[in-house]
């Protein structure tokens, strides 16, 4: 019995210290600071609100926060001293961050953040009635953290120009000890602007861009610079110096999924390929993708280079069917069916120029749209009765079509259809060329002979799934021309509902 409560007491042991180490590795801690009612000198309107709104984004993006406001001395000492504290117990992989708005001041070279209840007379009692920013560097260095943040929007006037030995403007530049990022709301001795829509120029940028994934520290901190010029008249021009060591980011950018992988090596490949078929079709199957506006790109530019005639002084005259270069207005029409984006703009391009050199991206453009009408539409996409027969779903083929057999097989003869489809398995099928354009009205010298797996990366899983759409839409879907016929698409959905053996 006593060994047991030993053992048990061991294991616990052991699990509470993982779990603290673990917390420790995810320890993101914050003090925010924001004083603006102060009593003896000028009361300030938005570091308040500072305050809140950068508390706010550090909770969005993972710090535990300490909010205090319009705080006396005792209380910004109180709040330093814990926050130091909670900083040392947090583990070496923690990332500690002090943000301060509100008046600073600089003395012989030494940096104060004042409290609301400071009364001054005379510059040497500053240290008495001040809160040193070198304090706060002095605990957060003391945690031997690896990573520290110490950001100062205190430079919006100096409240004690009457004083001697006071008349310095804004803050002094600080050494960042190591592992720490010191930033500015403006340049050291000069002064930043208090804002007149509820928030400062500087923390406004700062909370808006600290949401930007997977951007480092150091890139956040110029963006700021750039918008507080811009947003000042180039009055105010934010600071600051590094020591860190790592590559620190507010929010880490987030990992692609399985698919957005995927989808991105198709387009690789396809891009790759400048193959106007191989682009056409990938628009085909993902239309509204994040690569969708610079495959249509693509698809012009390869389409325009197909459209230019060979300079040769043997070159034989060009054929009636072949497209002719595009024309100023040709080229004026297509952009302005590109501007209305309707399938009615697309087609008074092909009225004009059924054989154009943008012809073939207008048809899928045209296609595109007609899609995403009918998929609107609830009387399209309504399924068939159920008691609906399977001949009135798919259109009919040749007279050599036969019956669908008992089951279909991926490496079986699909013993349905005419003899040339027939007599093949999928897994043949897949592996030739098509029958019919897989785009209405794109020239055979595109699709010929060309190699159906190529077009569509087709493999017995991918393939399944695609089948599987069939059986859930039967009556559209099915329907729909392919490259080798309604038969075939049929004998895809019947394989899918047998579990694509």
């Amino acid at each position: 019995m006593h060994r047991i409560t030993i053992a048990f007491l061991m294991a616990l042991t052991l699990t509470i210290g993982m779990l603290t180490n673990r917390a420790h590795a995810a320890s993101r801690l914050a003090l925010v600071v924001g004083n603006g009612a102060y009593s003896t000198v000028t009361p300030l309107d938005n570091p308040v609100r500072d305050a809140e709104l950068m508390a706010d984004a550090l909770r969005e993006v993972g710090f535990e926060v300490t909010l205090v406001t319009n705080s006396s001395q005792n209380e910004m000492i109180t709040a330093i001293s814990n926050f130091g504290s909670r900083l040392r117990t947090a583990g070496e992989d923690a990332t500690g961050l002090f943000y301060y708005a509100g008046h600073g001041v600089q003395s012989f070279g030494t940096n104060f953040l004042l409290p609301v209840d400071i009364e001054l007379q005379d510059a040497a009692d500053l240290s008495l009635v001040g809160v040193p920013a070198q304090a706060v560097l002095r605990q957060m260095f003391s945690a031997r953290n690896r990573t520290n943040i110490v950001i100062l929007d205190a430079c919006r006037n100096n409240p004690f120009v009457t004083i001697p030995d006071l008349r310095d403007n804004g803050l002094a530049e600080m050494k960042a000890p190591r592992g720490t990022f010191l930033a500015y709301s403006t340049a050291p001795g000069d002064v930043a602007l208090d804002g007149v829509d509820g928030n400062s120029p500087f923390t406004e940028a700062l909370a808006r861009h600290m949401q930007t994934p997977g951007m480092s520290v150091e890139t956040l901190f110029r963006e700021v610079r750039i918008d507080v010029l811009k947003d000042t008249n180039n009055q105010q021009t934010p600071w600051d110096t590094s020591s860190l060591t790592v590559d620190f980011q507010f929010l880490p950018a987030k990992a692609p999924t399985q698919e957005e992988v995927e989808l991105r090596q198709i387009w690789d490949s396809v891009k790759l390929s400048n193959d106007p078929l191989q682009v056409l079709l990938f628009l085909r199957a993902h239309p509204d993708s994040r690569y969708s506006g610079e495959a249509r790109k693509l698809l012009t530019v390869l389409m325009e280079k197909e459209a230019q005639p060979v300079a040769s002084a043997k070159a034989p005259p060009q054929a009636a069917s072949e497209p002719a270069a595009p024309q100023t207005s040709e080229r004026e029409m297509i952009e302005t069916a590109r501007r209305a984006g309707t399938a009615s703009a697309y087609q008074t391009y092909l009225d004009a120029y059924p054989n154009g050199a943008f012809a073939e991206l207008a048809r899928l453009e045209q296609q595109t749209i007609l899609n995403k009408e009918q998929s609107k539409d609830p009387v399209a996409t309504q399924p068939p009765p159920e008691d609906t027969p399977v001949a009135t779903q798919q259109p009919a083929t040749t007279k050599d079509q036969k019956g669908p057999p008992a089951v279909i097989a991926f490496n079986a003869p699909l013993a349905m259809g005419t003899p040339d489809i027939a007599s093949r398995s999928i897994s043949e099928l897949i592996t030739g060329s098509p029958k019919f354009p897989p785009i209405e009205g794109l020239p055979e010298a595109v699709w010929k002979d060309k190699t159906c797996a190529a077009c569509h990366h087709w493999e017995q899983a991918n393939l399944c799934d695609q089948a599987k759409t069939y059986v859930a839409d039967k009556s559209r879907a099915v329907a729909k021309e392919h490259p080798y016929g309604g038969v075939f698409k049929n004998a895809l959905r019947l394989w899918a509902e047998q579990g694509c053996p």
